[in-house]
């Protein structure tokens, strides 16, 4: 069991789930009330990573980060090193592939939300970032929740991205994915079974208190 490689997936999905929460719900609500020109290419380019395969979105992630574009150029200017192939390499591009998987949820969420409601906030002088806390934000927390669960259940078990833009560095870009290939490679059906074992059960558990408490959450506002 690599527990070094578990612990930095876990790492890896906890900081991917904490950027993509204020950015999914500054986007989602966006998406979810505002009518404007070319939301549907937002929307698309939103959902892109769920059609193109990891690899082909890894490769271009990976040109993007490299020192040849600017945005590497940048980071290494501010920071002192590369992108790629690096722990921050694999946030960013963890970030931007479950963007999806965080946006979508929530955008569902906030467009269930009655306009009704928001302009009784309105009506009752509450201000906008009153009605978004108090009004807005428990109604749509089970589409939250459902959202984190699946960035964070995604991150685990992610294996294209990681291998294109972070390798597979121990310590430093080699999740349990990567260590579950690298096992089976070696004809290490043991270590392999009970890494994967782990994250079949985790993801489970996961899932199930996920559920319980939207189910909770739901009856509770209801």
């Amino acid at each position: 069991m690599d527990w070094v490689a578990i612990g930095l997936s876990l790492k890896l999905a906890v900081v991917t789930v904490a950027l993509l929460l204020p950015i999914g719900i500054i986007l989602g609500r966006f998406l979810a009330y505002r009518d404007i020109r070319g939301k549907e290419f937002i929307e698309a380019l939103v959902a892109l990573p769920l059609v193109l395969p990891p690899t082909v979105f890894g490769y271009y992630l990976l040109v993007a980060f490299g020192m040849a574009s600017p945005i590497g150029k940048l980071w290494y200017e501010l920071f002192g090193h590369q992108l790629v192939f690096t722990f921050e390499g694999l946030v960013v591009a963890s970030v931007i592939f479950n963007l999806p998987f965080a946006v979508q949820p929530m955008q569902r969420a906030f467009e269930a939300i009655a306009p009704d409601l928001r302009a009784a906030a309105a009506c009752c002088g509450m201000a906008p970032w009153q009605a978004i806390l108090k009004v807005e934000m428990p109604l749509a927390w089970p589409g939250i929740l459902t959202a984190l669960v699946l960035s964070f259940a995604h991150t685990l078990g992610e294996f294209g991205i990681v291998l294109m833009v972070g390798g597979a560095i121990p310590g430093e870009t080699k999740t349990v994915a990567i260590a579950i290939y690298d096992r089976v490679q070696a004809f290490d059906d043991v270590a392999a079974g009970q890494m994967a074992l782990f994250l079949l059960i985790f993801s489970l558990f996961t899932i199930a208190v996920t559920s319980f408490a939207s189910r909770r959450v739901g009856r509770r506002l209801g």
